[in-house]
């Protein structure tokens, strides 16, 4: 068998090297710089060569013949056997190279026989960029399935988002997939919309710095690689504020908020990351359609930021210029603007004559520049000669069965589902529970099943790892582990009489939390609400155990269940971190990302909001339920002896802040101490508070750490009138603490 795959490898190298001999040129020549190369490469292409490699094709659409029963998973996955046809290939998508491949998910195998057909079948020999789905794990079949990026902003632990960002990547690139669409970095401040759950929260800061970590993580010190992949920062921008919380909805808000909060998120992966890849969102922003956008595109992303990757359109994003925003009168002028505006390539929103024709006809009449599609085209080709496509196009068939789900990325799985368990109440410190109990009762329709979330490999819904098996293995051989699935309320009252405790598994699921499932009110779904009130009746304990994509509002929970553990969707061992840290093997130490609100005619409820936010409605106050940063722990922290360094900066100065944190508690366990920052004066409206640093410590029951954070002055710049970031001098309020509300404060004063 090795040798035939090694036979294979030199039959595909031989097919890529006939290609490139015929044409041997600057491009193919590994020791020039990159930007060379593409420059070669594109003086020698066609109009039509360079429309194509602005498209992207449907891989098992396309690429693969149907009608042999080669696909699954609704014609989006190919099966592990899939054989690749070339005759078929051929007819659907001809000669003139492709740009990239999406919804193939490929073998090891076809991927190396698909890219060999590409680089063959080309004129130039230019090999197709692979792009598919992986936000908390590749979405192949039998991958590693991570907790939903919810989870990971509940760990505040960017270290755990950069090894969960490498890890996805090597399983995505053992299989020969150069892209993940991923990570979403959309401050979402509403929990109405559906896609809270792909996100890191309603904070910029956090935000940007896990975006960060994770955009590391898949891109590594380089691209050319067998483990590192291009990370695809995602919706471009300011998609996680949508009218009414509905998905692709319009974004009300100024360039000073844009540029404040929304952008805020993605800045870091571009500046620092060097993310290579961007997706530009749906959706409008004061009107102008993000994919019509040159300000966002070219202006802020390039020219600010010095982004050299590409652009990628969601899917529909340009087709909707046309059918939905209505700012162009046809299909080709919808693509026309979108590349006039800084996007590099469609997400098949069109059909592919569609799209190419739009652009080679604009190149004849003028409404593109040849500059402009030569710019766009170099961008798609530099990110492929930095992916080492052109000189090591083929991948290791051997490599996917050594990465894919190994013990260090199974064991990350369940560390980061630990670290993101957020205990939100524990009365009487009912948790943790002792584990000779004489029964428990396991109640809910999120008892038996792990949930996973939106854009993730649901296989793994299954009992196996699921609360109430892991439960079972927790406790000892005496206790007697009772279940109902809650649907008959009745029933799972009586079972909850006959308990010494309840643990009650409530929330959601894909099929009413993800992409395209936005809700009007937040209450816990269906009977959800009466199970709860009815076993509470009972007088027995109750600890609620929530899986959940958004923020719920809880309110009744909140006043009448003595302990509430939020799990969020914890990925594939999920049920395991719930069980231990319910009876004691973990001690939660996760922090809310987000704010909790109590009604939804609160919203929005985020915590930075404006001093103006003052006022109380006639029946109740504006306060959260939960607030941002918020998490309890089976031990207590003090924060002490807070200094600032310097007292008095000046410009360019860092501010340094040093306090002690001592473990009060009888437990070892983690906190997350969190800093924010209020001017006191500033020639426009800021945030009563913002965050500006944070850092998860472990401590050992009684120990006492130093801990030093520091604020990068840029950070405290605002959007001033003038409308140019100003560092302004005056007074500031530093403070320290467990979540945004309370804490530490001093001062400090910049000249």
């Amino acid at each position: 068998m090795k040798n035939k795959i090694i036979s294979l490898f030199f039959i595909l190298a031989a097919m890529a090297l006939s290609v490139r001999e015929t044409n041997s040129v600057a491009a193919d020549d590994p020791n020039l710089a990159v930007d060379t190369r593409v420059a070669d490469l594109i003086g020698r292409m066609t109009v039509e060569e360079k429309a194509r490699q602005l498209d992207m094709y449907f891989g098992c659409e396309e690429l693969l013949d149907k009608t042999k029963d080669v696909t699954v998973d609704h014609h989006t996955h190919a099966k592990p056997d899939a054989v690749f046809d070339p005759q078929f290939a051929e007819k659907t998508v001809g000669n003139f190279g492709v740009g990239s491949i999406h919804d193939l998910y490929p073998s090891a195998k076809l991927y190396n026989t698909v890219q060999a057909w590409v680089i063959k079948s080309s004129r130039l020999g230019i090999p197709a960029l692979f792009i598919e789905e992986g936000l908390h794990g590749y979405m192949g079949e039998q991958q590693t399935v991570f907790p939903q990026s919810v989870n990971l902003a509940t760990t505040w632990n960017p270290e755990l988002a950069k090894k969960t960002g490498a890890a996805i990547a090597a399983e995505a690139r053992a299989v020969g997939v150069d892209m993940i669409l991923a990570p979403v970095l959309d401050v979402a401040r509403d929990p109405r919309w559906g896609r809270v759950e792909e996100d890191f929260g309603e904070d910029p800061f956090l935000s940007g710095q896990l975006g960060l970590a994770y955009v590391r993580g898949m891109q590594g010190d380089s691209l050319a690689t067998d483990h590192n992949i291009i990370a695809e920062p995602k919706h471009f921008a300011a998609h996680g504020s949508p009218e009414s919380g509905l998905n692709m909805a319009p974004v009300h808000a100024g360039e000073r908020e844009i540029r404040s909060v929304m952008l805020k998120s993605f800045e870091p992966a571009v500046r620092e990351g060097n993310a290579m890849g961007v997706m530009a969102a749906y959706h409008d922003i004061d009107g102008v359609p993000c994919t019509g956008n040159p300000w966002l595109m070219n202006k802020i992303l390039r020219d600010e930021w010095g982004f050299k990757g590409f652009v990628l359109s969601d899917l529909g994003a340009i087709r909707r210029l046309y059918d939905t925003h209505h700012v162009v009168a046809s299909p080709a002028d919808a693509a026309r603007l979108a590349l006039n505006s800084g996007v590099d390539m469609q997400f098949y929103d069109f059909d592919h004559a569609t799209f190419q024709n739009a652009i080679i006809d604009g190149i004849k009449n003028g409404q593109v520049s040849e500059t402009t599609l030569d710019a766009a085209v170099s961008r798609i080709l530099r990110v492929k000669f930095l992916l080492g496509l052109f000189d090591h196009p083929f991948v290791d068939e051997n490599l996917d069965k050594t990465v894919r789900r190994s013990q260090e990325h199974l064991d990350l799985s369940l560390e980061v589902a630990r670290q993101s368990m957020c205990l939100l109440k524990n009365q009487n410190n009912l948790l943790p529970l002792k584990k000779d109990l004489k029964r428990v009762a396991v109640i809910g329709p999120n008892a038996e099943l792990v949930r996973v979330g939106d854009y993730a490999e649901t296989t793994v819904e299954t009992s196996e790892y699921g609360m109430l098996s892991q439960i079972k293995k927790m406790v000892s051989p005496q206790t007697e582990i009772l279940f109902a699935d809650g649907e008959k309320i009745d029933d799972a009252v009586a079972l909850a009489k006959k308990a010494d405790v309840v643990i009650l598994g409530l929330g959601e699921n894909s099929k009413i939390s993800g992409e395209g499932h936005d809700r009007s009110e937040l209450d816990l779904p269906g009977n959800q609400e009466a199970l709860l009130e009815a076993v509470v009746k009972t007088g027995v304990p109750v600890i609620l155990v929530l899986q959940n994509g958004r923020a719920l509002t809880i309110p009744w929970a909140a006043a009448h269940v003595p302990a509430i553990l939020e799990a969020w969707y914890p990925g594939e061992f999920g049920g395991r971190a719930i069980a231990e840290t319910l009876f004691g093997g973990n001690n939660p130490a996760g922090r809310l990302p987000v704010s909790f609100p109590k009604s939804v005619g609160q919203l929005p409820v985020f915590y930075n909001h404006f001093p103006s936010k003052n006022n109380n409605y006639i029946d109740g106050n504006d306060s959260p339920q939960f607030v941002f940063g918020f998490g309890l722990s089976y031990t207590t922290f003090k924060y002490d002896h807070l200094t600032v360094t310097p007292p008095t900066a000046g410009s360019g100065d860092d501010i340094i802040v040093s306090f002690d944190l001592t473990n009060t508690g009888d437990r070892d366990g983690d906190e997350v101490a969190q800093l924010y920052v209020h001017q006191t004066t500033a020639s426009v409206a800021t945030p009563i508070e913002a965050l500006k640093a944070f850092s998860r410590v472990h401590l050992k029951s009684g120990e006492k750490k130093s801990i030093t954070l520091h604020v990068k002055q840029s950070d405290l710049a605002v959007w001033g009138a003038t409308q140019e970031w100003k560092v302004e001098p005056g007074e500031f309020t530093v403070t320290v603490g467990g979540s945004s509300s309370g804490g530490t404060s001093a001062k400090f004063i910049l000249k």
